[in-house]
């Protein structure tokens, strides 16, 4: 004899029933989300770009849903609030983020601290740069498009946190980590390397906007990508 089980939790059901009454999974709709999932399945290829950067998970649960909205309704108001803040209050404002990105900031230099020293002053911009894309890039491979999206908000506050650093390689009044400035020791201030070396220290300004609009628009981007992944996810929902 054959024997009903729950297609969920596989529990023995006494006879015909709509729902398992050890799990509580209601048929019907077990049957629609595993038909809407068949189906985005057997849809034809898309192109490689919308198929890595729009794909939204089919059936994701409400409440799964929920708690991502909630969290982009956090970086869409602190990343304008950072996007409106003038470049010379912007340290006093990030000050919390600061702390994270300081952390890849100094891991940079160590780690291109062995391809000389143009490199290794460079290099701390470059981790905290580097890092960011990276783990928006993990997501993208890992089919997680929403998790991309605050990968690459977080690329934009970084290059929105190194602009007053940049903006600063003149006046050098910017406090460093160590309890100095630029102007009280030479040869520390990194953007004043750079750009001396450079022969470019007239553009410190105007390369520190540059770097402001640049993660101003990719916090935007990813702002807008995450919204709509969400509806897009709502579209598809499971209230399973």
């Amino acid at each position: 004899m054959q024997l009903d089980l729950c297609p969920k939790c596989g529990h023995i059901l006494s006879g015909p029933a709509t729902s398992c009454p050890h799990c509580g999974v209601i048929f019907a709709k077990l049957v629609q989300a595993e038909a809407r999932k068949k189906q985005a399945d057997q849809q034809p290829e898309e192109g490689l770009l919308r198929r890595l950067f729009l794909y939204a998970k089919p059936g994701e649960h409400t409440v799964v849903i929920g708690f991502k909205a909630i969290l982009l309704m956090v970086l869409v108001a602190y990343g304008l609030k950072l996007i409106f803040t003038p470049i010379l209050d912007f340290p006093n404002t990030s000050w919390l983020l600061h702390a994270v990105n300081l952390v890849f900031h100094e891991a940079g230099h160590v780690f291109f601290s062995p391809f000389g020293r143009f490199l290794h002053v460079l290099g701390g911009t470059l981790g905290q740069l580097i890092i960011p894309a990276v783990v928006t890039c993990t997501f993208l491979w890992q089919r997680d498009t929403f998790g991309a999206t605050v990968g690459a908000w977080w690329l934009g506050e970084s290059f929105l946190d190194i602009a007053p650093y940049i903006n600063d390689a003149r006046s050098g009044q910017l406090m460093l980590l160590g309890g100095v400035t630029g102007s009280e020791v030479e040869d520390y201030h990194d953007w004043e390397v750079l750009l001396t070396k450079l022969n470019m220290m007239q553009y410190d300004h105007t390369l520190a906007r540059l770097s402001f609009s640049i993660g101003s628009l990719l916090m935007l981007s990813a702002m807008l990508w995450g919204s709509y992944l969400l509806w897009k996810g709502w579209q598809s929902r499971s209230s399973l």
